[in-house]
């Protein structure tokens, strides 16, 4: 089942930009919170009864460097950082 969202919901989450939205079950008053799939399809891992192994959790946090911007080769300073603090640059 895939309802469609009402107006309001549409104008919020336009309104949020990627930012999740929560919204409110109007009988229950259990909130839910609305996210992108893109958004969910990265998160699924970390709510689903099936562990990751290790090598997948290692590919995940490799992704999400790589989207931070890890891999900008400006960031190869950071490698040597401790070295170049302490005067040790050998």
């Amino acid at each position: 089942m895939s309802p469609k969202l009402t107006s309001d919901l549409a104008r919020a989450l336009d309104a949020q930009g990627d930012t999740p939205l929560r919204t409110v079950h109007p009988v229950t008053g259990k909130v839910y919170i609305l996210v992108s799939e893109e958004s969910f399809a990265r998160l699924r891992p970390l709510v689903e009864d099936d562990p990751q192994t290790p090598q997948e959790q290692q590919f995940h946090l490799q992704e999400a460097g790589r989207r931070a911007g890890w891999d900008d080769p400006a960031m190869d300073a950071y490698d040597k950082y401790d070295e170049q603090r302490s005067g040790n640059t050998s």
